[in-house]
């Protein structure tokens, strides 16, 4: 190790030790001090952890693409990501059009209801820099699919009210997160129900978001149920239960219960390592290999990674043993990558990542 790398660890190391002594505020078991240590030693002082997150993005695309021409990229939350801060002045930005050349359309998770707590209408301040964002990605041509978390009928008449005005397509969830696990009722039919073949994202009218499936019994039961209705795309995980979902069965998905075809696509995260996914070694914790960092607060199983390592990415995308590769094989038309917010746990912005997710 070079002279001036280890004085400057050990220089990001003296403030740690002093503040263990005088007792700082812990998370899991260590002080926040620590924790801003631990981030800086591992990452290095230049790195732009927002343009990684865009970089990471943007190489999923190209080799998703190079092996199946039009996968659809739809990143979920994040939006700001489709803005460049400047460097010297960050109240100032410009548009990450290389982003947005990479992604079909955006995913604003709870536009107007839900961005933190079900059924909660965003606050305006809040509203307007997401609003500003959606302007932003449609005057780049990029279709705004918004997935708003609503209590209630009227909230969910609401919700398809404003984004219809607005030209985006939504989706009002009973539900957030995996807790998403069935298809509200708080309608017959999906809005703007139609007897169309949708072969592009820009044919598509309305969708259907699910979390957990599982409780649809077996595959072939779960494929066939969602057979059964009219949704233009259905956006799964692609494990059902512990077991990816077989070819036939995305297949059996592809075909609305009038006979027309439609989009599937399942949803990655690419901010986060589950100990339950397939890729978990038995021999992987908090720090072995070295990209895994701590587990969530409100899931021992979830990991934070650093999502700009090599060995990381290698698992989501690059050969026929990856994540995006798989996705391809067993048939879905696009993937809807999740954990784009990951970024700002390394620079420290613990509390808006929280509200974001």
């Amino acid at each position: 190790m070079k002279p001036l790398r280890i004085f400057l660890i050990a220089l990001l190391l003296l403030p740690v030790v002093a503040n263990a002594q005088e007792g700082g505020t812990t998370i899991q078991g260590r002080s926040t001090e620590e924790q801003e240590t631990v981030r800086a030693v591992d990452t290095g002082p230049l790195l732009d952890f927002r343009e990684e997150i865009r970089k990471f993005l943007e190489n999923i695309t190209k080799y998703a693409r190079s092996q199946k021409r039009n996968f659809i990229v739809i990143p979920k939350g994040a939006p700001e990501l489709l803005t460049k801060l400047d460097d010297t002045d960050e109240t100032k930005s410009s548009p990450a059009r290389s982003y947005m050349k990479s992604i079909d359309a955006v995913m604003i998770d709870g536009l107007n209801f839900g961005a933190k707590t079900l059924g909660v209408p965003t606050p305006p301040e809040k509203l307007d820099k997401l609003m500003s964002l959606a302007r932003l990605a449609k005057k780049n041509r990029l279709n705004v699919m918004v997935l708003d978390h609503v209590s209630d009928a009227t909230q969910a008449e609401q919700s398809y009210i404003q984004n219809e005005a607005n030209g985006f397509t939504p989706f009002a969830a009973n539900a957030m997160g995996e807790e998403m696990n069935s298809i509200p009722d708080f309608l017959k039919a999906p809005i703007n129900e139609n007897p169309k073949n949708i072969l592009s994202l820009k044919d598509v009218k309305n969708f259907l978001y699910l979390g957990d499936t599982s409780g649809y019994g077996r595959q072939d039961e779960f494929a066939l149920k969602m057979h059964s209705t009219n949704y233009d795309m259905i956006i799964v995980d692609v494990f059902h239960g512990r077991e990816p979902l077989t070819r036939q069965a995305v297949e059996t998905l592809k075909y609305k219960k009038i006979g027309a075809k439609r989009l599937v696509l399942a949803y990655m995260d690419i901010g986060a390592a589950a100990s339950y996914k397939y890729y978990w070694k038995e021999n992987w914790r908090e720090g072995s290999p070295s990209w895994i960092r701590e587990p969530f607060r409100d899931n021992p199983d979830k990991y934070r990674v650093q999502y700009w390592r090599k060995p990381w990415q290698n698992i989501i995308f690059g050969d026929t043993n990856s994540y995006v590769y798989g996705l391809i094989a067993q048939g879905f038309d696009g993937v809807v990558i999740e954990g784009l917010d990951a970024y700002k746990f390394f620079i420290g912005n613990l509390e808006d990542e929280e509200e974001d997710q």
